[in-house]
Parts: C-alpha cells; sequence; structure tokens
C-alpha cells in the first residue's frame, strides 16, 4: 500500500511546518508597545528590567521572560518612572515586594555571603590545585617507566616462589629457571 503522501512532497510539509514554528515563537516574544514620555526614562527603564530577575521564570530577566508576572511588573516598573520615582527607590519597592530574589546582583548581606564568596572561594582551590599538579610534574617526584628497576632481588625471588608454591615462572621452581 503505498502512503497517501507523496515523498515530493515532505520538503514543503517540513518547510510549512519550520514557518509555522517560527511565526509562534516571534509571537510569543516580549514586545514593548509603550513608548516612555522622554528617551532618559526608556535608557533608564531598559537598565531596570535587565538587572531584574523574573519572580516565575527564576534566569530569566524582566527584559527577556514573557511570562504574565513580568508583564506586570514591566509596566510597574513604567508606571514608577512616570510617576518620578528613582532607580533607587523602584528597586527597594520590588525587594520589598519579591524580596532579593527579583535582582540578579543581591546586596552583601548575612544570608547572600555564600553566593558572593563561593566562586572566589572555588577558583582558588581549582588554581592552587592547578599549581600543585605543574609543581610535581616540573620537579619530577612522579616516577616515570625508565627509573622503574624490571629486576627482582635475591629476597623477591624466594618470597615470589614461596607464594607461587615453589614454581615461580612456571618452569619447575628453581632460582636458575628465573631469568634475570
Amino acid at each position: 500500500m503505498r502512503d497517501p503522501v507523496k515523498q515530493s512532497h515532505w520538503p514543503a510539509l517540513a518547510a510549512a511546518a519550520l514557518c509555522v514554528l517560527c511565526f509562534s515563537l516571534a509571537a510569543r516574544a516580549a514586545v514593548e508597545v509603550e513608548a516612555l514620555s522622554t528617551p532618559e526614562l526608556e535608557a533608564r527603564y531598559r537598565v531596570l528590567i535587565e538587572e531584574m530577575r523574573c519572580p516565575k521564570c527564576q534566569n530569566q530577566n524582566l527584559a527577556g521572560s514573557d511570562s504574565p508576572v513580568a508583564g506586570d511588573l514591566r509596566r510597574e516598573i513604567r508606571r514608577l518612572l512616570e510617576e518620578g520615582f528613582t532607580d533607587v527607590e523602584i528597586t527597594d519597592y520590588m525587594v520589598a515586594r519579591y524580596g532579593d530574589f527579583v535582582l540578579y546582583r543581591p546586596p552583601l548581606q548575612r544570608n547572600t555571603f555564600a553566593l558572593w564568596v563561593a566562586p572566589g572561594v572555588f577558583a582558588a582551590i581549582g588554581l592552587l590545585a592547578l599549581i600543585v599538579i605543574v609543581m610535581r610534574s616540573r620537579s619530577g617526584t612522579g616516577a616515570s617507566q625508565s627509573d622503574v628497576s624490571t629486576e627482582l632481588t635475591d629476597d623477591e625471588r624466594r618470597r615470589l616462589e614461596r607464594l607461587l608454591g615453589g614454581d615461580a615462572d612456571g618452569l619447575g621452581g628453581s632460582d636458575k629457571n628465573i631469568e634475570k
């Protein structure tokens, strides 16, 4: 039985599906249609929405999020700017409502200390490990294969014979059969 859709139609169907996908993604993008009254306010608005995190998306700023909560926060920031609030007042207002989480760079406090210190500590540990590895490889403390002797001492041969039950190399068990 033949396929009802001919194989020659597959490229056209794939192209149509790709177009639908692209247009649906573009329709979901956050579009700002309301302009602020002055270019200065617009510049401040852009900085604020880039520096504040979406409470719903968690890893996106307000500028890049298309969630309804982010849209509400952008409108609120726009309103506060038009009413004459300073950037610090707007930031304080958002922190009062959503906590330090709304900021991409939370202030250095007791509860955020690990966020600020941990990257430096991990970088220092990594650097220290790298220095130790380089120093060991340069000093030659690691034994190379050419430095290791492959010959057994007489004591090691006797011990080997005992462990193997008198047959050290499978040829009869005497020292004369063990090659040096």
